[in-house]
Parts: C-alpha cells; sequence; structure tokens
C-alpha cells in the first residue's frame, strides 16, 4: 500500500470512527462500507471533512447481488456503489452501503448534497428497483413508462416479460406478452475424440 493511500485510510479511519463499518483495500483502491442508519452522516463527512474534501460525486450504480460468487454469496441482496473524487486533494474513494431489505431496498437519497446524484439514483430505480428515499422526481429513466420489473436484477427473464409492436388494425403500439422461444445461451463443447493426425 502506497504512503498516500495509508494517508487516506488513517484520515478515513479517524474522521468517520465509529460510522465505518468496514474499509477495504484492493488494487490500490478504498471502499468504505457503512450501514443506511449511518450513511447520510458517512457521506457529509466525506464531502466535509478537511482532510477528505471528496466535493464530487462522479458516479453511483446498483448491484444486485442475488447471484454473486456462483450462488454462495450469503449477505444482503441489493448495494448502491458511489462513487466520490476530491479534486482539492486529488484522492477517490468508493463507498457501498447495503438496503436492508432485499424485498423492498430503499436507501436515502444523495440529492441534497450532490444535485448530480439525481439522474443516477433514476437509473438504479429504474434498472434494479432500488428506492432512494426523499429523491424529488423518482420515475424510471431508461424504460418506456408501462415496462413492468428491473430489467438488472439477477431474475428478470432475459427475454424480457413483454414485447412491443406496432398493430397497423389498431394503428397504435401494442404490449403482448414474449412469443421468443427462449434459447439455451449455454455454449456447446465439441469434441473429436477420435479423430486423429495422420
Amino acid at each position: 500500500m502506497s504512503s498516500r493511500l495509508q494517508q487516506l485510510t488513517a484520515n478515513i479511519e479517524s474522521a468517520l470512527g465509529d460510522k465505518l463499518g468496514r474499509l477495504v483495500s484492493h488494487v490500490g483502491e478504498l471502499t468504505i462500507e457503512c450501514s443506511v442508519a449511518n450513511m447520510l452522516d458517512v457521506c457529509l463527512i466525506l464531502r466535509d471533512h478537511p482532510s477528505l474534501k471528496f466535493e464530487q460525486l462522479i458516479d453511483l450504480c446498483g448491484v444486485d447481488y442475488a447471484e454473486y460468487g456462483e450462488g454462495s454469496w450469503s449477505g444482503l441482496r441489493f448495494a448502491t456503489v458511489y462513487h466520490f473524487l476530491s479534486i482539492s486533494l486529488n484522492q477517490r474513494v468508493r463507498l457501498r452501503v447495503f438496503a436492508a431489505d432485499d424485498d423492498f431496498p430503499v436507501l436515502p437519497t444523495l440529492v441534497d448534497m450532490w444535485p448530480v446524484a439525481n439522474w443516477f439514483e433514476r437509473e438504479s430505480f429504474d434498472l434494479y428497483g432500488i428506492m432512494y428515499e426523499g429523491h424529488p422526481d423518482l420515475r424510471r429513466l431508461l424504460t418506456d413508462y408501462g415496462f413492468v420489473g428491473h430489467p438488472f436484477r439477477k431474475d428478470f427473464p432475459m427475454i424480457g416479460n413483454v414485447e412491443m409492436r406496432y398493430d397497423p388494425e389498431q394503428q397504435r403500439v401494442i404490449y403482448q406478452p414474449v412469443t421468443i422461444d427462449p434459447r439455451n445461451n449455454v455454449p456447446r463443447v465439441i469434441r473429436d475424440e477420435g479423430f486423429h493426425h495422420g
């Protein structure tokens, strides 16, 4: 671990204290984990503490851990991962927060702290179904208004649930149940064990 990363680790541990759930260093990057209950306090400290100054939220994304580790995952299912940048101190950190309820995942919104979170949270809601409590306009962003389900969830069917087409008789776009036959996406292994080079 570089001295710069060691210093950032010490600064994070000192600033967050008992609000820090876990701090993981991997390939030169730090990932902070905290509980939902401490999330807003942790984010405020990350943004405002003089030794951290993570003034910019670069990105956030939802994650579904349902099949993580080839099904060996036993933790909570849904998380949001946040990527922060300190321009003034030239440092980065990642924050991962798991939603406490797998059936109805909810995390607090960060729109009030970082307005850029608005569309990122909408995307995460649309694709994973993670709700962001306090979001000013939480609605779908990438899928259609009538779309059912959340397509990045591991249990969402690869062919979807409905298909859309133009019906010339009704002169409008209609939705109907999927009529595509499911495909086997497992690659076939071809072995020619009786083949001999002559």
